[in-house]
């Protein structure tokens, strides 16, 4: 047993067996996050659940760092309250909900250990373009009806801002010629890309002032294919509830679809085709929920959530001489599929800035700062 996931007590009151003869099977995350110190598949007898321990001990990057601040993005206890509250299960009707909650145990060094249902249906990342489509659909309705939960503490804000404002390597080679003509920035990044994310970076402010206008709603704020499994034929179960809290309408969505892209789930050739039917499918979703708002509004919060990867480009300039490391550390990925890939979807998010700066002042934004 792990030392960090030893807990006998636990493992008997969960699974029914002694400590002793539960195994262990350690599952991918995010090793930097300072809030998780791991997250594992405990199987004893016939019974099985995933155990997350939370933490804010852990010695991470400033960028990851867990929070004692209840409205931090990284907010280190936030999952446990998400859990507990039953906050992670007001999307049920709709379509989406999360893990049971089968144990929420506070440890003698302070920890806290999340045993959770072991979600048994199969991951977003092996999914259909159709079944993307029909999430965008369930997150609608779900958004729709469920407010934003202004009066609950522990929920994030400003998310965004605060997310991106750690993210900051390689920033200075977006205006570093060198770095653009790298071998591999000149095979796979689009012409005109350099300027687009420049521009993108110059107008990092103007975007979040326009996020954090638009009309809200609860959001999960780390939606992406690795944290979705089916739940039926027509049902996901999304986890890892960690940074939940208050975004703009639009924004999950926003987040959503780069995200199949930049990590190798959809190519990136379908990317406009799901965005078109993924973002018709939410706004069905929405109508279909009874939400009456003005829908170019939604069309500006996906569109303007581009600046989520304002860093990304820089990043990739950064790492462009390093082995690309798969999500979690486990393994690599070919670094000419994986630039070729992000290009694109770089390039396509341009495209939404870019419709982003064209829509917000028609909608009584002020307009964009002239590109440089």
């Amino acid at each position: 047993m792990p030392e960090v996931a030893a807990a006998p007590a636990e493992v008997r009151e969960v699974l029914g067996v002694p400590a002793d003869r539960a195994v262990f099977e350690p599952l991918t995350h995010n090793p930097c996050n300072g809030v998780t110190a791991g997250v594992w598949r405990v199987t004893g007898g016939d019974r099985s659940a995933v155990l997350k321990v939370l933490t804010r001990t852990k010695e991470t990057a400033v960028s990851w760092a867990a929070s004692n601040d209840p409205r931090h993005w990284n907010f280190w206890r936030r999952e446990a309250y998400v859990y507990g509250a039953g906050l992670a299960q007001v999307w049920q009707r709709y379509g989406i909900r999360a893990p049971r909650l089968l144990e929420c145990a506070e440890r003698p060094d302070g920890d806290v250990a999340l045993w959770l249902e072991d979600v048994p249906g199969a991951p977003a990342t092996a999914w259909s373009l159709t079944r993307h489509v029909d999430h965008a659909h369930r997150l609608g309705a779900a958004q729709g009806t469920v407010g934003a939960g202004e009066d609950t503490p522990w929920l994030s804000r400003r998310f965004l801002r605060d997310y991106t404002a750690g993210k900051t390597t390689g920033e200075a080679l977006l205006d570093t010629d060198e770095a653009w003509q790298h071998p591999l920035i000149r095979r796979h990044f689009p012409p005109g890309l350099r300027e687009d994310m420049v521009r993108l970076r110059h107008d990092r402010e103007w975007f979040l002032t326009v996020m954090e206008s638009l009309p809200r709603a609860l959001c999960h704020l780390d939606q992406w294919p690795a944290n979705l499994r089916a739940d039926g034929p027509d049902a996901g179960v999304l986890l890892d509830w960690a940074f939940t809290g208050d975004g703009a309408l639009g924004e999950d969505l926003g987040n959503y679809l780069p995200d199949c892209v930049f990590d190798l789930f959809v190519p990136a050739a379908d990317l406009p085709g799901l965005a078109k039917a993924a973002y018709d499918a939410y706004v069905q979703g929405l109508r279909g929920s009874g939400w009456r708002g003005d829908e170019a509004l939604v069309r500006l919060g996906v569109c303007a959530s581009a600046v989520k990867y304002d860093w990304l480009a820089a990043m990739m300039l950064a790492r462009a001489d390093e082995e690309p490391v798969a999500y979690g550390g486990e393994g690599t990925v070919p670094a000419e599929l994986r630039y070729r890939e992000r290009g694109l979807a770089l390039a396509y998010l341009a495209e939404w800035a870019a419709e982003a700066r064209l829509l917000a002042p028609r909608l009584g934004f002020p307009e964009a700062p002239s590109g440089r």
